[in-house]
């Protein structure tokens, strides 16, 4: 086998969302981290292609998914929009299945394993080069067993391919393409495969053939070494703890080596950590802001402010590029160039509610409007386009859309970019003022950076991206500011109208746990945190400007739909993912990480004490289905299904935090709520889950940022916690509830209580009596009154929510 399956544990923690992810469409040709395959196929792919030769290709091939509906699979009885959109190729799909393995074993051939999602661009292209291809399909048809999987409902098995190729090969992403023995063990794989043989590399068609004579004449030696691959894989991913908790020193330590290698990739230019492709990676803005915090708290300003300085500036680049859909809110999913300008045209749940999320906190932290602007400007694009009538939020939209009705061919971006033409004949006398602001020209504005559209896709047509100062254009045009800004956003919703009636991307309607729970979050934090927004603040299009307890009914709706409709009362457990009714892939450890963390949220900002019930019950049911007891920290499944060849403890936060990191938060977060044998549990299974990672934060600390918090939280001696006691729901609760999360402070936990309330004195007296005995003995029947406690001491009663706040902004960032 190759030596690469030789590393370290460590080297073998991979991103769910590494940079080849998404297959970048401008600067990746995606087969460039093909394997070369050297064994056992020698010389199959002598040197990768070149990006600027293939793009000819893609363009042709991004047609329309349709197919005459002469064919018809298994795939066309199943729920996901990924796997119905290949219901109809005349390629014999199965679902990742017991029936697809036994015909496998019975007709002793390999099995081809496609991976992918239904917004994928790449995954469209191959489908329609390969997948439609009748000669493709014949060969596919005669000499293997091919299954069709969708990552997101089944991200298990995705992970156990994706980490063999990525194991193997440096490199991954989607379409995920792996041949497999019978008995599921990995021969060989890629990602995106040409039809033809093309430029010194063999095409899919070439591929299938020399795979169908290795497995001919070489059938021993492919079996064993799959079986090898697999075995040296399972021990790689099986890390334990040398001890039950870190070093002393080693949180602060990790915490600072991630900020300073994270300073050192910093684009002072253009904003953001690293170069193009440009992802905006929340959990990199998470780790500079609770830095920066850390530093004002022990007395370093200076660095500090610097910390700051980086994530304003660059929450404020990408708000301006056209990486945020400026026409109709929310963020696509990557920038192809350095200055956040042309986007990978895709749009992902996760990643809005986390940028919701970081823009909250910043607004928290500096009271500017323009963050609370834009973490509106996402939910609200969730709002009206994302949400089911039952409240779930479905997952994605797709980068492709038709150019215009009946048209046979889709291109990506169609649906959001602009011909100058076309504003000047809907926008009439505010034409110019549009123009200017957001740098469209006839040319078309695709030319800010030679990475933005090397090879013309977008010639003659514009990303809307905000080129210039808004104050120094309304100065320039004497007009005063909030009328200059409340032109901007009627000339804005008179695009979304026209854009409205173009043909849509296609919406990816599941329902996934673990990115609603990243939703349900940012949607409870702002309906408290933007009641700090100045009275009387003003907002544009597509900002609708409601009353923040607005989102909190959306966060509780979606909270509910997944309770009852993916959660078993019986049993405790959840089901992944919903799409006319629930799929039949089990909760993995995010869903459960993230739910528990959105529903602490939930709770912490005003919600039901129903809310941290339940989030305690999925926590316990957390720790049976995935904790190693013994080993520490949590595998990413439960481990049922024979069907699924490596368990793996995943710790890098990349473009979705780590299911072990956000666990580590949500278990300091439940130990400073309870008391007495169950918070030293949790903080025990918090301590003990850090340590299997030590060797990452000393050394690696940048791939795992979200963890270097959580690890720095749990080395705090006490967590700072804000007790609430009165009548609720009323006014003033409501009140000293914003009060309470006015300032950005991670290691807070605020806890409500209705002493006249039953199920409240309930909990809390079988969870903490001393939460209990403090809310009886401070109870007033005409005031709420706080009380801010940490380090064994509590502050005196405060009935004032003025008072709460003062007290509460000490050591906060100041505001650069």
């Amino acid at each position: 086998m190759p030596k690469t399956l030789l590393l370290s544990s460590s080297s073998f923690f991979f991103s769910r969302h590494n940079k080849f992810s998404s297959l970048p469409r401008k600067f990746l040709y995606p087969s460039t981290h093909f394997p070369s395959l050297s064994w056992p196929f020698s010389g199959v792919f002598p040197r990768p292609i070149h990006a600027c030769k293939v793009f000819t290709m893609a363009e042709r091939t991004t047609t329309s998914s349709s197919h005459s509906q002469k064919y018809t699979n298994r795939l066309a009885a199943e729920h996901s929009p990924y796997l119905l959109q290949h219901a109809h190729n005349p390629v014999d799909w199965y679902p990742w299945s017991e029936e697809a393995f036994a015909e496998a074993r019975k007709r002793d051939v390999p099995i081809f394993l496609s991976i992918g999602y239904s917004t994928c661009h790449w995954c469209h292209v191959m489908e329609v080069e390969s997948f439609e291809n009748e000669e493709v399909a014949k060969l596919l048809n005669d000499c293997f067993v091919s299954i069709k999987v969708d990552r997101e409902e089944r991200p298990d098995v995705d992970k156990v391919y994706m980490t063999y190729v990525q194991a193997l090969y440096g490199g991954g992403g989607w379409p995920l393409s792996v041949f497999l023995s019978p008995d599921l063990k990995p021969l060989m794989g890629g990602t995106y495969f040409p039809p033809e043989d093309k430029y010194g590399r063999p095409g899919f068609k070439t591929i299938l053939r020399k795979v169908k004579d290795a497995w001919n004449n070489k059938k021993d030696m492919l079996v064993k070494s799959g079986a090898f691959a697999i075995e040296q894989l399972s021990e790689a991913l099986s890390a334990s703890a040398a001890s039950n908790q870190l070093p002393d020193g080693l949180p602060e330590n990790a915490l600072q080596l991630c900020a300073e290698q994270l300073s050192k990739s910093y684009d002072s230019r253009f904003g953001g950590f690293g170069s193009a492709p440009k992802f905006p990676r929340p959990v990199e803005i998470q780790l500079m802001l609770y830095y920066s915090k850390k530093l004002g708290e022990i007395g370093k300003p200076g660095g500090a402010k610097e910390s700051l300085k980086m994530v304003l500036f660059s929450l404020q680049c990408m708000a301006r590029g056209g990486i945020h859909d400026h026409i109709g809110g929310g963020f696509h999913r990557y920038s192809v160039d350095e200055c956040w300008h042309v986007p990978h045209f895709e749009k992902m749940l996760y990643d809005q509610g986390q940028l919701a999320n970081v823009y909250l906190d910043v607004f928290s932290i500096t009271r500017d409007v323009f963050y609370s602007f834009i973490a509106r400007d996402i939910l609200d694009y969730l709002r009206r386009d994302m949400i089911g009538s039952e409240g779930g939020i479905f997952s994605a939209e797709d980068a492709d859309s038709a150019e215009f009705e009946g048209a046979t061919r889709k291109k990506e971006g169609a649906f959001y970019i602009w011909t100058s033409k076309e504003i000047d004949g809907i926008l009439g006398e505010h034409t110019n003022l549009f123009k200017e602001h957001y740098y469209v020209k006839p040319s078309g504005n695709c030319d800010l950076s030679r990475m933005s559209d090397p090879h013309n896709e977008f010639k003659g047509k514009n990303v809307v991206i905000e080129g210039n100062d808004s104050s120094a254009l309304a100065s320039k045009l004497g007009m005063p500011f909030q009328e200059y800004f409340d032109v901007l956003g009627e000339c804005k919703k008179k695009l979304f109208d026209v854009r409205s009636k173009r043909p849509r991307p296609h919406l990816d309607d599941k329902v996934i746990v673990s990115w609603n729970g990243l939703a349900i979050s940012s949607f409870a934090r702002a309906s408290k945190i933007l009641k700090g927004e100045r009275q009387g603040t003003d907002f544009n299009f597509p900002v609708v400007g409601c009353d923040p307890k607005e989102y909190m009914e959306v966060a509780e709706k979606a909270a509910s739909f997944i309770r009852r409709h993916l959660y078993n009362e019986q049993t405790h457990r959840l089901q992944h993912s919903f799409r006319n009714g629930p799929s039949k892939a089990p909760g993995f450890l995010d869903d459960y990480a993230f739910l528990i963390s959105g529903l602490l949220d939930l709770y912490e900002c005003g919600g039901s004490i129903d809310w941290l019930v339940w989030a305690t019950e999925l926590q316990d049911m957390q720790d049976e289905l995935f904790l190693d007891r013994e080993g520490g920290a949590y595998f990413n499944t439960p481990g049922e299904d024979p069907s699924v060849l490596l368990r793996v403890k995943e710790d890098h936060d990349g473009a979705e935090p780590s299911g072990n990191s956000v666990s580590a938060i949500n278990l300091a977060r439940l130990a400073s709520m309870v008391s007495g044998s169950k918070s030293d549990h949790y903080s025990q299974i918090a301590e003990h889950l850090l340590a299997v990672f030590e060797t990452r934060l000393k050394e690696m600390a940048m791939a795992v940022p979200l963890m270097c918090c959580a690890a720095d939280l749990l080395s705090i001696p006490s967590r700072k916690q804000v007790v609430l006691v009165g009548h609720k729901p009323s006014v003033e609760f409501e009140n000293m509830l914003a009060a309470a999360h006015t300032s950005y402070d991670p290691n807070k936990t605020v806890i409500h209580i209705d002493p006249t309330n039953t199920a409240d004195m309930e909990f809390w007296e079988a969870n903490n009596g001393k939460v209990a005995l403090v809310a009886r003995n401070n109870f007033a029947a005409d005031k709420v009154i706080a009380l801010v406690c940490q380090n064994f001491t509590c502050s005196p009663p405060i009935s004032s929510p003025k008072s709460l706040e003062d007290l509460l902004s000490k050591n906060t960032p100041s505001a650069v």
